[in-house]
């Protein structure tokens, strides 16, 4: 082999540690892509706890908004109001 043949060869070596260092090392990498993974599988989750959340709020309005009964019982617990002909208990344990 000359000279020019194993620069050819040298240099092919190192394009190739290149390459594949930028596959195992950095951004892009093949363990930055599996961090990557693990967290939209981790938003995804939270995703679908908020749209829980996103539902039951939903009723709970449109059950405030078509029912007298919902909203009086709203006003009881929440405000702690009472009709006026009625006479108001506090038991304490």
């Amino acid at each position: 082999m000359n000279l020019f043949t194993k620069f050819i060869i040298v240099v092919q070596i190192m394009l190739f540690s290149s390459l594949t260092l930028q596959l195992w090392v950095g951004e892009g990498s093949v363990p930055h892509i599996w961090q990557l993974e693990g967290s939209i599988d981790a938003q995804r989750q939270n995703n679908r706890v908020l749209e829980d959340r996103n539902e039951l709020l939903m009723a709970e309005v449109s059950a405030l908004q078509n029912s007298v009964d919902a909203l009086e019982e709203r006003a009881r617990l929440d405000l702690g109001m009472i009709k006026p002909d009625e006479t108001f208990f506090q038991i304490i344990d």
